[in-house]
Formats: structure tokens, C-alpha cells, sequence
């Protein structure tokens, strides 16, 4: 789903909200003015649920939505204040959408110079192959040569199918997520900003933790989540009280947090904040850096396979010197 489509979709219908429109009466409107999609799909579904007489907890729970988004919506419901809650939503899913369009550009960036490369070291590979077999013919070069010119396309297929895998294996995204520099600021940025629109709208702090806990699922963010929750039901509630090493979460989000003292939304959202700015400050750096250690990597890659057939040509060369004397 379209994160900055999906925000603007919901800053839409909390502005309808406000005017008075009835919830089922904004969709079928909005619904006709997104293009075709899931979105789309999901938003007239929801809307034919809701024109049957559905409870909208039910007809949430029946969608393909975030989960994180069907809980806030009912608590927004719960508080009487939906269309606050669908603006707050609206301004998490737009910053959620700024970061990661950045990150998906530093994810297909190498993996299109890594496909770039790989089809012209195949084609070096082929030519220069056949060059030192067929057309040398005073000449027999060595097997190992032959065999190295391979070593840059294979090396550089394997890199092609790990990028794949970490785009599109589910499993292999969340373990990168929390390894990668930009992408573990990122997803810190985006879990600090979830928890804190639950804590400003009321949601007590276990419960807010329980939730981005199951969120997170098998990741090792869920066991650091698993641990403050205990905290918390334990009688320590206050993020000051919380002590000791939470990986993946540095020693910084925690002490960010801590200082909003007494209000821990805002030490959760001071930390949402900050590394945004990081994730969004490592993404560019990396973007720009990319450039020229593709450069570098592709003329190795070149250098590499050229180097058989340069030696086969000195050899020829002295071979026929050899001859002529």
C-alpha cells in the first residue's frame, strides 16, 4: 500500500468528518477519487460493510489494513475524537512514507548498477572467451584464465540474488531492517512515532507497548518491547525506571525517551524525531557515496576480466618476436 496515498486519504476524511459527513458517506466519496488499487478495493469494501449495518470494529478487523492503523482507529472511536485520531494517522503514515521512499531509492539503486554490471561482465565474459579460444589460434591460454574471467559475473549474480532476496523475502526484510544502518534508524524513527500517537491519545503504556510489540513480531525489537512491558506490569511505569541494555535500541533512544520525564509521548516522539533526521541524514549519505564505489567496483570487475586476454596478447607478441629472430 501506498503510505503517501494512504495519508492523504485520511487527512481527506478527517477534513469530511469535521464538515459533518457521515463515515460511510465520506468513503463511498473518497473511494471514487483514488485510482485502482488495494487501497481502493479495501476503502469500497469497507464502506459496503458499514452500509449493511456492520460495527465498524468488525468491518476493520475484515480488511487487508495495517494493523497498527485498525487499532488507532478504534481507539480514536473509543475517545470520540476519530477524526483527530485519522489526522494524527495521516501526519504518521506522510513522515513513514518520506523515510522509506528514500530508503527503497538506496535499496534499487545498487541492485539496478548490480544488474547493469552483471549483464556487461556476461557479455566481457563471452566475447573475450571466445576471442582467446577461437581466434588465437598460435595460441593456447591457460585454463585458470579462461575460468577467471567467470569470477565477476558469478560474484556479481550472487550479490543480484542477495539484493532480491532482502527486497522481496518478507523474513529476510525484517532481519535487514534491524541490521542496516539507515534502515534500523528508520524503523526506530517509525516505532517511536507509533508508540507515541497511542500514549497522546490515552492508550496506557503497556498496552501501547503490547501493541508495537506484536507489531514487530519475531524481531529483536519485540524482545526489548517484551522486556519494558514487563517493567511496566511490574510497577516500574516510568521509562526512567528502565535500565540496562535493549538491543536493537541504543543507549540514545532510551535516554531520549527518559527525558520527557512525566510525559512519555514526548520523550517517545523526541526520539522519533531525532532519528528521522539520522535515518533521512544516512540515506543521503549513502546515495551519494554510491556513485562512485559503483564506478570503482565495475572497473575492478573490467580490469579483472581484461587482464587473461592482456596476458594472452603479450605472450602472442613474444611469441612472434621469438619467431621472427
Amino acid at each position: 500500500m501506498n503510505y503517501d496515498e494512504f495519508a492523504f486519504f485520511n487527512q481527506q476524511l478527517a477534513s469530511m468528518m469535521r464538515a459533518g459527513i457521515p463515515l460511510e458517506g465520506a468513503l463511498k466519496q473518497l473511494s471514487k477519487g483514488l485510482r485502482n488499487g488495494p487501497l481502493r478495493e479495501q476503502v469500497e469494501q469497507l464502506e459496503a460493510d458499514l452500509a449493511k449495518g456492520t460495527p465498524l470494529h468488525e468491518a476493520l478487523n475484515r480488511r487487508q489494513l495495517p494493523e497498527f492503523y485498525r487499532r488507532m482507529v478504534e481507539i480514536g472511536v473509543r475517545s470520540n475524537d476519530l477524526p483527530g485520531m485519522l489526522t494524527m494517522l495521516a501526519d504518521h503514515y506522510h513522515r513513514a512514507n518520506a523515510i522509506w521512499t528514500r530508503l527503497k531509492g538506496l535499496m534499487v539503486y545498487p541492485l539496478i548498477v548490480i544488474v547493469v554490471s552483471l549483464g556487461l561482465t556476461l557479455i566481457l565474459s563471452v566475447v573475450f572467451g571466445r576471442f582467446l579460444t577461437n581466434f588465437l589460434g598460435i595460441f593456447t591460454p591457460p585454463t585458470f584464465w579462461l575460468a577467471s574471467m567467470w569470477i565477476p559475473p558469478l560474484v556479481l549474480a550472487l550479490f543480484a540474488i542477495l539484493g532480491l532476496a532482502g527486497v522481496f523475502l518478507p523474513a529476510w526484510r525484517q532481519k535487514l531492517r534491524w541490521r542496516l544502518p539507515a534502515f534500523r534508524e528508520a524503523s526506530l524513527a517509525q516505532l517511536a512515532s507509533a508508540i507515541a500517537l497511542m500514549l497522546k491519545n490515552g492508550t496506557p503504556l503497556s498496552e501501547a507497548l503490547a501493541l508495537a510489540e506484536s507489531l514487530e513480531g519475531s524481531t529483536p525489537a519485540a524482545k526489548a518491547l517484551a522486556r519494558w512491558r514487563s517493567l511496566v506490569q511490574a510497577g516500574q511505569g516510568s521509562p526512567a525506571q528502565w535500565s540496562g541494555p535493549s538491543p536493537p535500541f541504543p543507549p540514545l533512544f532510551l535516554w531520549l525517551v527518559q527525558k520527557g520525564g512525566e510525559d512519555t509521548a514526548a520523550g517517545f516522539q523526541n526520539a522519533a524525531d531525532l532519528y528521522q533526521s539520522r535515518a533521512a541524514y544516512r540515506v543521503e549519505l549513502a546515495l551519494y557515496g554510491a556513485l562512485p564505489i559503483s564506478v570503482l567496483f565495475l572497473g575492478q570487475m573490467i580490469v579483472w576480466q581484461v587482464a587473461p586476454l592482456m596476458r594472452a596478447l603479450v605472450q602472442i607478441m613474444n611469441s612472434l618476436g621469438d619467431a621472427g629472430g
